[in-house]
């Protein structure tokens, strides 16, 4: 939840949304619940949003020999950013941890990404860009240790109200299995209610592989019920509640963005 291409060091809250994401097939509470727009850290200065996703009913079953099930787990994952300019910014996500329903907590892997937003204007019109990420897990989260997905960045502004897209390709980089790219869409509205307060729904959905589309109700789809709110004192916080249907990994999930004012 980061500055909107400013180099102010407090976040301006994220509008939430309508959205529909793509993901694998097996989201289960993914280290991230989000809908990428034009958001760019203060530049060249060092930002942390922390990710928590709890399913309070999810998965009780492992779809691979130690796969960790989803039920009653908790992901929390920081993630970095640093603004090389106006445009361009590295993050990392350091690192994927997960509690499990008993307690017990683990450290499963690292994501690196790139992001990329054209210049254009933050209060009106439209803007686009992409983002590159690249990430390892253990064999508790997926057989193939290596993955990366490419997303593809749209959106518009007008008054209160904000649209955006992705359009998100899974794939893997490296590993044993066999792993077909996937294809995810993302789009988001959101209705500003003040300056500092942004109320909206989020879909998360995906569509198989990209080369044979499965039908909608047999993948992973989501809605979340979300609140954003931006504070005087430099934090932020996106806050939802979902519920999964199609067939999905997760009945019921918790998350919420954390936008952590560094320095």
């Amino acid at each position: 939840m980061k500055t909107l291409i400013t180099r102010s060091p407090a976040g301006a809250a994220l509008a939430l949304a309508l959205a529909i994401t793509g993901s694998p097939p097996a989201f289960a509470a993914d280290e991230e619940i989000q809908v990428y727009m034009d958001e760019i850290g203060a530049l060249r200065k060092l930002s942390l949003d922390v990710h928590v996703n709890h399913a309070l009913v999810g998965r009780s079953f492992s779809s691979f020999p130690g796969e960790q099930i989803s039920d009653g787990r908790t992901r929390i994952t920081p993630e970095f950013g640093y603004a090389l300019s106006d445009s361009w910014e590295l993050g990392a996500y350091l690192p994927l941890a997960n509690v499990d329903k008993d307690g017990e907590v683990s450290i499963d892997g690292v994501k690196l990404r790139l992001k990329y937003i054209a210049p254009h204007d933050a209060e009106k019109g439209w803007f686009w860009g992409a983002n590159l990420e690249i990430g390892y897990v253990n064999d508790t989260l997926d057989e193939n240790p290596w993955n990366g997905e490419l997303k593809g960045i749209v959106g518009w502004r007008s008054g209160p109200w904000t649209l955006a897209g992705n359009l998100n390709l899974g794939f893997k980089v490296s590993g044993p299995i066999e792993a077909p790219v996937e294809l995810g869409v993302a789009t988001k509205a959101s209705y500003a209610l003040s300056d500092t307060l942004s109320l909206g729904i989020e879909n998360y959905n995906s569509f198989g592989e990209l080369e044979h589309l499965s039908a909608f109700d047999r993948n992973d789809q989501q809605v979340f019920a979300v609140i954003d709110k931006t504070f005087a004192n430099g934090w932020n916080l996106n806050f939802g509640v979902g519920w999964g249907y199609g067939e999905p990994e997760d009945n019921f999930i918790v998350k919420a963005i954390v936008g952590v004012p560094l320095g």
